[in-house]
């Protein structure tokens, strides 16, 4: 089982898995929120127990809680056909994946972004990135729970599949000669995202179909990396 903690990551493990939590711990006499949170799941069949703060602080394992835990079944990760057999269903599919990017605040983020805006699926590489772990949860403000997620042995043979499928490849770096909104963009489309200071590495880079930066206006040259992302990702699904 997973450990969930924080109000908004547990409504959104409630919402999508319900009985199938094992257990919601909640603080007693809370208050109002949290005993919303306590209903909502005994309304969706999950066991609900009222605890101390003091236990749930102990539970939380030093993860920042806000009065309430849930322990979920563990995310599932698709292999990387599955992401692929998408495309035949939608060929306007967009698929975020991230060029180890090892900060969970900055992982959550993404996948909140990726999820609101509508991208199909998340992938990165096992090594040198930011486990799945609770911070990434909070950090992804429960959209983890909605994500298709794809962790791949190495980004530039996935990205080399994802071509081969169709797809078009586009690095986000800040040094590209265009602006994500000049380029014409048909088919499935693969958001490349780099790690703060670090950016794409070069492999990557040499693998992507094209490098597009973002079309910044004022004096500010950089932004985070999940911001960044977000901004992308719109830019992706405006088209036509």
């Amino acid at each position: 089982m997973r450990l969930v903690t924080g109000l908004q990551p547990v409504r959104e493990a409630i919402r999508v898995h319900g009985d199938r939590l094992e257990k919601v711990l909640v603080e007693k006499d809370g208050g109002p929120q949290i005993e919303a949170v306590a209903r909502f799941a005994e309304g969706r069949g999950a066991p609900v127990t009222r605890v101390v703060r003091g236990e749930l602080d102990r539970a939380a394992k030093g993860a920042r809680h806000q009065g309430a835990i849930a322990y979920a079944p563990d995310l599932a990760l698709v292999p990387l056909d599955v992401v692929i057999e998408s495309f035949a269903e939608n060929r306007h599919a967009v698929v975020v994946a991230l060029d180890e990017i090892e900060d969970p605040q900055n992982f959550g983020a993404v996948i909140r972004s990726a999820v609101a805006l509508g991208a199909k699926a998340i992938l990165w590489p096992e090594h040198h990135s930011a486990p799945l772990s609770p911070a990434t949860f909070r950090a992804s403000a429960g959209a983890v729970e909605h994500a298709l997620l794809c962790r791949v042995g190495s980004l530039t043979s996935a990205i080399e599949h994802l071509k081969a499928a169709g797809a078009s490849v586009l690095g986000l770096d800040g040094n590209a000669e265009r602006a994500i909104e000049e380029v014409t963009l048909e088919g499935p489309v693969v958001l490349v995202v780099g790690a703060e200071g670090k950016g794409l590495r070069k492999p990557v880079k040499r693998a992507c179909t094209e490098l597009v930066k973002l079309g910044m206006q004022g004096p500010i040259d950089s932004l985070n990396a999940s911001v960044a992302a977000g901004i992308a990702l719109y830019q992706v699904q405006r088209r036509a």
